[in-house]
Parts: structure tokens; C-alpha cells; sequence
């Protein structure tokens, strides 16, 4: 029986089978570039890659600005806080920030990373104001301005700064979930929202607005609600005037719908 061995060494053989030549593989394309940011009075550092921050447009204009050191790339921040600049970083790589926007398949529901449940956000008039147990969890220490401000909040006004709507939006809705903060830290906050925010964009403002007017039983009998209106100097009070008319105004209009007008 006639065998053939596929291991020939047949001239020929070999000669049909020699590799082809291929064009080489195209170069992988540079990593980006890290940039050095310095944060903060106390000039804290951070290191970013430069297309991730690229896509903030505030930061893309910073990069092609005069004032970007191109050798060393290097930017500064110093009226920045750190641990803001820190989520607003963290958004930027992950989209999100801790703690984290999860939704729940069980009850089809929006939840907050580390919050067994979420309640609709308003102070609690049974725990003596609104108190929340752990309330540093939902705020953030601003050293510039002494105070602690609703973590989202500060969120929000840093992602409008740096051109980030899909953040803004995220904040906001963050803050929706968030529950049991004190009087004092809600007007702290919504304050810190007017400040930051241009009149144009009404979205946060609105937030503070609905709550307090949904809240109203709770802030009504608040010394500190009662000594901020009374100290004034904030735009804050006399839109909330008028979101209270408009409230009162809608309740005046169903309530004489319903009722039988007479000759």
C-alpha cells in the first residue's frame, strides 16, 4: 500500500509553502498624554489623562489655552475643592460618582449605592427638624465657605462650570433620592444653589422651591428658616414667595372648580 509522508521534503513542496508576506500591523496609537492638576488652596494634585478631560468643554478650552503649560501639562485650580473636583473626576472616567446610581429590578426603582431604601427626599418633623442620622454622607465641607453643602448640589454647580449637562442631570437626580436632611443644611444648600447657578437655569432652584413647599409644616417652625428670611440677602426667598402664590393659587382653582357656583 502506497504511503505518502506529509512531511516531504520535496523542493517543490517546500517552495509552494513558504509565507506569505503581510503588510505590518498598523501602529497602536499613543496613549494620551497625563495632565497634572493642582487643586485647591492647599494645591493638591491630580493626574488625568488629557482626552478624558477633553470632555468637558471647559477643560478642552484649557488645554488649547495660552494659559496650559504644554511642556509639563499642568493646570491649575486653585478656587476648586478638592473632593468635588475628585467626583467631578470620577464622572469623567466611570459615569458616576460614589456613591453610585443603581436601579433596583425588584421594585423597578431608582436607588443610591449603600441605601437600603429611598424615600422621597423631605426633612422629617419627627426626628426634630429633619436630622439625619449620618447627614456627612450627603454633604461635603466647602473650606472656602466654612459649611457643609449638599455633596449633589455642590456636584451640580461644578458640572455647570465645566459644561457637563449629562452630570448635572445625574446630580439632580441623585439628589432627589436623597432623605433626612436637617433644615438648616437644605437652606445652606439651596442658598449655595442660587449663588452657583445663573438665572437661565432654573432646574436645581426649582428642586429647593418644591421642597420647601412640600416641607412647609416643617420650615414654618424652624428658628433657622425664620432667622435666614429674616437676615434676607438672597434672591432664594422671594422666588419662593412666588412659587407659594402660584401653589395657593392652584389650590384656590381646584378647590372652586369643585364647588357649585351660585347665583
Amino acid at each position: 500500500m502506497f504511503k505518502r509522508s506529509f512531511r516531504s521534503q520535496d523542493p517543490g513542496r517546500l517552495n509552494s509553502t513558504k509565507v506569505r508576506a503581510y503588510p505590518p500591523p498598523a501602529p497602536a496609537p499613543a496613549p494620551s498624554a497625563i495632565v497634572t492638576l493642582t487643586v485647591g488652596r492647599d494645591g493638591r494634585l491630580f493626574a488625568a489623562h488629557e482626552e478624558v478631560l477633553r470632555q468637558s468643554p471647559f477643560f478642552e478650552a484649557a488645554c488649547r489655552g495660552n494659559n496650559f503649560e504644554k511642556q509639563s501639562k499642568r493646570i491649575s485650580l486653585p478656587d476648586e475643592e478638592p473632593e468635588v473636583f475628585s467626583a467631578v473626576l470620577e464622572y469623567l472616567y466611570k459615569g458616576d460618582y460614589y456613591p453610585r446610581l443603581l436601579h433596583n429590578k425588584q421594585r423597578n426603582s431608582w436607588e443610591l449605592e449603600d441605601q437600603a431604601r429611598t424615600p422621597h427626599t423631605s426633612p422629617n418633623p419627627e426626628t426634630g427638624g429633619g436630622r439625619a442620622d449620618n447627614p456627612s454622607e450627603a454633604t461635603i465641607y466647602l473650606s472656602s465657605l466654612d459649611m457643609a453643602i449638599l455633596r449633589d448640589t455642590v456636584v451640580y454647580c461644578a458640572a455647570d462650570r465645566y459644561g457637563l449637562e449629562e452630570l448635572k442631570r445625574l446630580a439632580l437626580r441623585k439628589q432627589g433620592l436623597q432623605s433626612g436632611i436637617d433644615v438648616g443644611t437644605i437652606i445652606r444648600s439651596a442658598q449655595y444653589a442660587y449663588a452657583h447657578t445663573p438665572d437661565s437655569d432654573s432646574r436645581l432652584r426649582a428642586h429647593y422651591l418644591a421642597l420647601i413647599i412640600r416641607c412647609r409644616k416643617t420650615f414654618k417652625r424652624s428658628g433657622t428658616m425664620q432667622a435666614e428670611m429674616e437676615a434676607g440677602g438672597s434672591k432664594l426667598f422671594f422666588d419662593l414667595f412666588v412659587a407659594m402664590c402660584n401653589h395657593l393659587d392652584d389650590v384656590i382653582d381646584v378647590s372652586n372648580a369643585r364647588t357649585p357656583k351660585t347665583v
